[in-house]
């Protein structure tokens, strides 16, 4: 997507100028590769919202790039030692915890209004809605009640004594006094939300920037945020530009209409290794492994997926080593499961499936997908054996992944045929409200030691009574994983905590509601003159710090 001439013209004016103005450079162009589904930080989850809103919100408690947890929206974290955490039973005779937090006294929106109370018990009572639709709605489903003990403290009543209490981090808050009349119909208000009706007016922000500019499937521009009170950002000006072409981002970048391409999500890897060898000495390339891993979501509502066999045989099928090092130069190692090696929970000793295609054979002939005419695998009622996979359009690589993997699955009998969205569309809508049929290729992200309650639990299935709420778009309800999920959040002995994970991943591997493919490694491509950029490796972005960067 172009972006709109002026910008075009200034973009191109910056990468143009002399070396003796580099002191004067107060503009950064960002290349990303998808634009936002939405804006509101609690509506659906996406790495490109997440992204440019790290820039102009802060959350209450996050992992830092040490992968520790810390404040940013709150003073200090809850101690049971301290008494600012203070275990209790609920109504019901379990263990919970109250949880008090102060906000930072300084906080106050873009419009100079302050971060109070107010917005906590807001925010509480539209995450807890059933029909607002919110990504992360078990965390405010579990506060029972929140005390505001001032217009900067409360105490949050949880129902669920969890091994990681302290952090809040999903909980985002929202400004009461532009959001609560938004608020009258909370079916309606993921469309009557200011952040979608009134995206630059400043009291939704209160980040070092603020969003100032939309253009719809372009460009996004940030500016100081006036009212901030940390450190002083260092640009005047931050764009935020989707090509959500990949190889088009590349030639933006080259062609000086980006400073810069987000390791987040930009270029991918095999595209960052070939452009590495071209021109590595114009850039500062970063490669860093995270805390996220490339698959396909299976829709096991489509009967041919419900059966177990079947979902063996599409691994067995394909060649996911021969994927990694053709592709990727090994660089992004195979995944048999959900939880990365460089998590300390992650556990080695599950069941893995190598390439096999014979082993991929037997299990569709016992599953009675018998080789038929064209060489096209047929049940005893004569259907065939066809699937369709879904991936984000213009995303190069995702491309040549489901190519390769078509071409495998058809040496099985299996005809995948391949249909490709905007991102725009196929997380806003496709994935969120499961409208995939069979299989949706992408990547999810996480934390560190995070139990993938939204994503395996049974309660966390999206549907149009709950708003689409969760992300189990699989549709997985197993009731020992549900179980094991929700005993990995309360048993936090060692042993017994690590024997938790360690079942949930067998679990994993054993009902494969997803095909795993590889842990991603990101590739981050900056100019030599930009500087404080430091890659997390997890689901926070390096935008989380946008002050710390420089132009030197």
């Amino acid at each position: 997507m172009r972006m709109r001439p002026a910008l075009a013209g200034l973009a191109l004016l910056l990468t143009v100028a002399a070396a003796p103005a580099m002191a004067a450079r107060d503009e950064l162009v960002i290349g990303i590769s998808q634009f936002p589904g939405n804006f509101n930080p609690n509506i659906d989850s996406m790495m490109a919202k997440s992204y440019v809103l790290a820039m102009a919100r802060r959350p209450f408690t996050v992992y830092d790039v040490d992968w520790k947890l810390i404040c940013m929206l709150c003073t200090e974290l809850p101690d049971i030692a301290k008494g600012t955490a203070v275990p209790e039973k609920t109504a019901d005779g379990k263990d919970g915890i109250a949880l008090t937090y102060t906000i930072r006294p300084d906080a106050v929106w873009g419009d100079g209004v302050p971060v109070t109370t107010k917005d906590v018990v807001f925010t509480w009572e539209v995450g807890r809605h059933p029909k607002t639709g919110v990504a992360s709605s078990e965390l405010y489903e579990r506060i029972t009640a929140i005390d505001a003990r001032d217009d900067k403290t409360f105490t949050m009543h949880v129902n669920k004594r969890t091994c990681d209490y302290r952090g809040i981090n999903d909980f985002t808050v929202l400004p009461a006094h532009i959001e609560k009349p938004n608020f009258s119909d909370p079916a309606e208000y993921k469309t009557r939300s200011a952040y979608e009706t009134d995206t630059t007016n400043p009291g939704l922000w209160f980040g070092p920037y603020r969003v100032t500019e939309v253009s719809s499937g372009s460009h996004i521009v940030l500016q100081p945020n006036p009212t901030w009170w940390g450190e002083k950002p260092r640009f005047r000006r931050i764009v935020v530009k989707a090509v959500e072409n990949t190889a088009a981002l590349t030639a933006n970048l080259l062609a000086g209409d980006v400073d810069m391409i987000a390791g987040e999500l930009g270029m991918t890897l095999d595209q960052a290794l070939q452009f590495e060898k071209r021109y590595g000495d114009r850039y500062d390339i970063l490669y860093k492994p995270g805390l996220i891993y490339e698959h396909i979501d299976l829709n096991l509502d489509n009967p041919i997926l419900a059966d177990r066999r079947v979902r063996r045989a599409l691994v067995h099928a394909i060649d996911r080593e021969a994927i990694s090092q053709q592709l990727f130069e090994g660089k992004q190692p195979v995944a048999h499961g959900q939880t990365n090696p460089l998590d300390r929970v992650y556990f080695d000793g599950i069941p893995k499936y190598a390439f096999d295609p014979a082993k991929a054979g037997a299990l569709l002939d016992a599953a009675g997908w018998k080789p038929g005419e064209g060489g096209v695998r047929r049940n005893a009622a004569g259907e065939k054996l066809q699937l369709e996979i879904m991936t984000t359009a213009g995303n190069k690589s995702r491309e040549l992944v489901q190519q390769a993997m078509q071409s495998q699955w058809k040496q099985a009998g299996i005809d995948v045929r391949i249909r490709n969205e905007p991102p725009r569309v196929f997380f806003g809508q496709t994935v969120n409200e499961r409208k995939f049929t069979a299989m949706a290729m992408f990547a999810w992200i996480s934390s560190p030691e995070n139990v993938p309650r939204t994503t395996l639990h049974s309660d966390e299935i999206p549907t149009a009574e709950n708003g689409w709420a969760g992300q189990n778009n699989t549709g997985f309800n197993n009731a020992e994983m549900d179980k094991v999920i929700d005993d990995l959040e309360v048993v936090c002995e060692e042993q017994a905590n690590q024997a938790l994970w360690n079942r949930m991943q067998t679990l994993y591997a054993e009902e494969l509601p997803v095909i795993p493919l590889y842990f991603r490694a990101n590739a981050f491509i900056l100019p030599k003159w930009l500087k404080g950029v430091v890659p997390t490796g997890h689901q926070y972005p390096t935008s989380m710090w946008v002050e710390t960067w420089s132009a030197e």
